[in-house]
């Protein structure tokens, strides 16, 4: 594929991304109640759950149209943050009705594991359903489960819209993003184990493998071999390889109207941090933890310095790699989400067809970088992960180097 066709080939899966996505972005509008949860702080926490209910009945008779900053604002959050349900649109005006479906929801309470549908909740999120788990009443706020207190029949709020007769209970439902790695995870299952049977049947692949083929040498050849080494690469390129193609997949996913934003979520970033942290600690040498603890060549003094910060820096490092990569991933949806936007809040100065027509062109070019943004993102963490793990492993002939400045002075003596 040449360099024109292959402009051609992202111009088109841009364009294609952006309408879908800018599709579902204004269908999808919020159900009132929810709009209510997250833009309602003004009103009094203090009311009780009828009064609530009315504020959002308000709302729905507006139409539920999601037109103000304020609104926008918190529409765009809700978008970016995980979901117990995966809903797609929504339409109605006086009523909205939610197309999409429900996920399993998996907590443990005071009173045991309780498993049932999110549709129990019916796309609330501001606390007012209550649903009825087997005696435990439980309720969903800002994307959180909360238990009720015994004697509740509803939600209170403090001042700063926390609850105050309810309680987290620990939640291992499987969310949207939880689906998203799912979705993930199977189609490098699919793709690879492609990539392996046509490898049974010659040399060269075969289908979707020749796509795979090259991406694999090149974090072979790029990325593992000039970080770890010739002789011990290939003991890490099984997570090198997970990690780079679970992010890439990930990274493509958010930039569907699916809405996923898996890799902007801080939980599984800070996991895979994790894993490579872990791997490079379990697989350092003796030379990597004296290079921590009593650094050679360097005076003692010094050595009492220098290990505080060596410690310090073992944290550092994985710290980077979970923090560059989320707050890359969310700044490029929040910037998408504001572009779209754009086509709302220009209406009464550009006009419907000019804000339109601005936020199209913007958010095209931003769907263009996101591309290169998800590949790269990608490349980043992979790269990072195995120069961490190619100064873990890495062999130190000190006496050699030694010997060779000491053969060095002599030579120059003798000159």
């Amino acid at each position: 594929m040449g360099a024109q066709s292959l402009t051609k080939f992202i111009a088109t899966i841009a364009i294609a991304i952006f309408s879908v996505t800018t599709f579902a972005s204004t269908g999808n509008t919020e159900n009132p109640t929810q709009h209510d949860a997250h833009s309602g702080h003004n009103h009094n926490d203090h009311k009780s759950t009828e009064d609530h209910r009315s504020n959002s009945h308000a709302v729905a008779s507006h139409g539920g149209e999601i037109d103000t900053k304020e609104e926008i604002q918190s529409y765009s959050e809700h978008h970016l943050a995980d979901s117990h349900d995966f809903g797609l649109f929504s339409y109605g005006k006086k009523e909205r009705h939610h197309v999409g479906f429900s996920l399993p929801v998996i907590v443990w309470t005071t009173k045991g594991l309780r498993i049932f549908s999110s549709s129990k909740f019916h796309y609330n999120d501001n606390g007012n359903t209550i649903v009825d788990a087997n005696g435990v009443q439980l309720v969903k706020i800002h994307s959180k489960i909360y238990e009720l207190d015994n004697a509740a029949k509803a939600v209170a709020f403090d001042a700063e819209h926390h609850p105050t007769n309810a309680y987290k209970v620990w939640d291992f439902s499987i969310t949207k993003s939880v689906l998203g790695m799912i979705i993930a995870g199977l189609l490098m299952l699919l793709a690879f184990g492609s990539l392996a049977k046509s490898y049974k049947k010659g040399p060269i692949p075969t289908g979707s493998g020749r796509f795979l083929e090259p991406l694999v040498l090149f974090v072979r050849d790029e990325i593992a071999r000039p970080n770890i080494g010739e002789n011990k690469y290939k003991k890490f390129m099984p997570f090198l390889l997970t990690v780079f193609f679970f992010i890439w997949i990930l990274n493509l996913l958010g930039l569907t109207p699916l809405g996923f934003n898996v890799t902007g979520n801080i939980a599984v970033t800070v996991c895979l941090a994790l894993f490579t942290f872990v791997l490079v600690q379990i697989n350092g040498n003796k030379d990597y933890w004296k290079h921590i603890f009593w650094m050679p060549g360097v005076p003692v003094p010094m050595k009492i310095l220098l290990m505080p910060i060596e410690v310090l820096g073992m944290f550092t490092k994985p710290f980077s790699l979970l923090v560059r990569l989320f707050a890359n991933i969310t700044a490029g949806h929040a910037v998408v989400m504001g572009l779209i936007a754009v086509a709302y809040t220009a209406r009464e100065t550009l006009g419907v067809a000019g804000g339109f027509g601005v936020s199209f062109l913007l958010t095209l070019f931003i769907s263009l970088i996101e591309l290169l943004v998800a590949f790269l993102q990608a490349f980043i963490f992979t790269m990072l992960s195995s120069l961490f793990i190619g100064m873990a492993v890495e062999e130190h002939d000190h006496g050699h180097a030694h010997d060779a400045e000491v053969h060095g002075a002599e030579d120059n003596s003798v000159v």
